[in-house]
């Protein structure tokens, strides 16, 4: 038995200890915020935090979650108030949308540890995120409004 919390909550999973959480969050437990991209890790789009630490989902194993603290764009907050989706909606920084969740978990692991992100600091911890609408800049710029409101 897999024990884990996600999004503040115990959890349990009696099954294969090599699935994905990505596969738990969306086909268990509902959480269809976090979204399958690539299934290799290389997109960002299943982004959630582990421990506080942005990882792929799709890359993370049941076994390698279990005892561990998940937190999806679901439990980032209750009622879509943080800082970073404020700064997303008043930047208009989505087109498809399809990998924003991903962009804002990363987004939120970046400024947890720093309020104030250099340009080069965004593009560096978020190079692993892939936009294939190209918001690149209002990503960047969503990110410093965030960080200028949590400061």
């Amino acid at each position: 038995m897999i024990k884990l919390k996600i999004n503040g909550r115990e959890r349990s999973f009696d099954g294969d200890p090599e699935m994905p959480l990505l596969w738990y969050l969306r086909d268990e437990i509902d959480l269809t915020g976090t979204k399958f991209g690539c299934g290799a890790g290389l997109c960002g789009a299943c982004t959630v935090h582990k421990n506080g630490e942005a990882v792929r989902s799709c890359q993370t194993s049941m076994k390698d979650a279990a005892g561990k603290s998940i937190t999806t764009i679901e439990g980032l907050s209750p009622n879509g108030q943080h800082p970073l989706q404020k700064a997303w909606m008043e930047a208009n920084v989505p087109q498809c949308g399809y990998c924003q969740t991903g962009q804002i978990m990363q987004a939120a692991a970046l400024l947890k540890k720093n309020h104030k992100p250099s340009d080069k600091e965004i593009d560096d911890a978020m190079s692993g995120n892939i936009c294939r609408c190209g918001t690149y800049q209002r990503i960047r710029s969503a990110i410093h409004a965030a960080g200028k409101e949590m400061a």
